[in-house]
């Protein structure tokens, strides 16, 4: 099973999908939320998918996970719990915020939210994530991350890797030369690669040939490859729902270990599932001109209202 579920749209009552809104309606209370994240989190269960993805940034995502996982009695050799650090939620719940998150890749960023994700999700925490770490950053630059990073991955915990942005292949090409005691730091990656942005994919196939895991996110672009609004050729095809087929296209990459899904809602996750059953690679090929330029696409991406 290469399909997982992110949490980014679950822990939190806005996010920058597309009908994020519509999904979730009058769904905004903690507790409501939870109950929804928790619904989500049944059907992927029931669907056969064991790996999570979460990060300090979606809200309460961690908390809801624990949750869920503690009530369900799902034990670690049961389940692959991923989180990130370097992104703060500070959007107090407030769906309207003027800012949801801010970025902060300092050590002291690092032992705080480890400390955070660690008391949430206790033994479960499987693998983590330097969170859409970019090359205006610095994070792959700081000697004092780096080694802090490199210490916890001699403990025991694997440090993985996410990206945004561009220049996402130049970042992970930075990354993988990132050494530790003389062996290389990151033993995953996690980036955005869909079908209308595939520029980070050559180096998404070196990371792959030098035995990092490969996780593909914002297969749906946030929801602009979903529902009615996705683009005329991928309803064209048939029976399957347009966000089936995008995920079908992820799912058959060569250098792909596993695909998120964003689901909302059970109903979208189901929805989401019907891609294994596609044959991915074909749809890949006959939809190759929807791509985007890099710039145009996270152009785009960074007008998606909070919603």
């Amino acid at each position: 099973m290469k399909l997982a579920l992110g949490l980014a749209a679950l822990g939190r009552p806005a996010y920058i999908n597309v009908g994020h809104a519509e999904a979730l309606p009058d769904a905004y209370a903690p507790g409501a939320l939870e109950r929804r994240c928790h619904a989500v989190l049944d059907a992927a269960w029931a669907a056969g998918l064991t790996w999570f993805d979460a990060a300090r940034s979606y809200g309460r995502s961690e908390e809801f996970l624990a949750k869920w996982l503690q009530q369900r009695g799902i034990t670690r050799s049961h389940v692959t719990v991923s989180s990130k650090w370097g992104y703060r939620y500070v959007a107090n719940w407030q769906p309207g915020a003027e800012k949801h998150e801010v970025k902060e890749h300092t050590l002291e960023a690092l032992e705080r939210q480890l400390a955070e994700s660690r008391a949430m999700l206790g033994p479960w925490l499987s693998l983590y994530q330097v969170h859409s770490a970019t090359l205006d950053s610095g994070v792959l630059q700081s000697r004092a991350v780096l080694e802090r990073l490199g210490g916890l991955r001699d403990e025991g915990l694997p440090i993985g890797l996410s990206l945004s942005g561009p220049k996402q292949r130049e970042a992970l090409e930075l990354g993988l030369s990132v050494q530790h005691r003389g062996a290389p730091l990151f033993s995953s990656v996690q980036a955005t690669w869909n079908l209308l942005e595939r520029s980070v994919e050559p180096a998404l196939r070196r990371a792959k040939g030098e035995g990092l895991t490969v996780i593909i996110k914002e297969a749906l672009a946030n929801g602009r490859l979903a529902g009615p609004g996705a683009p005329r050729a991928l309803h064209a095809l048939g029976s399957a729902t347009p966000d089936a087929v995008a995920l079908a296209a992820a799912l058959a990459q060569p250098f792909a270990d596993v695909v998120l899904s964003g689901a909302s809602t059970p109903e979208q996750l189901r929805s989401n599932v019907a891609a294994l059953w596609l044959d991915g690679a074909a749809l890949a090929d006959a939809l190759e001109t929807l791509k985007e330029p890099p710039e145009q696409y996270w152009q785009t991406r960074s007008k998606l209202p909070w919603n």
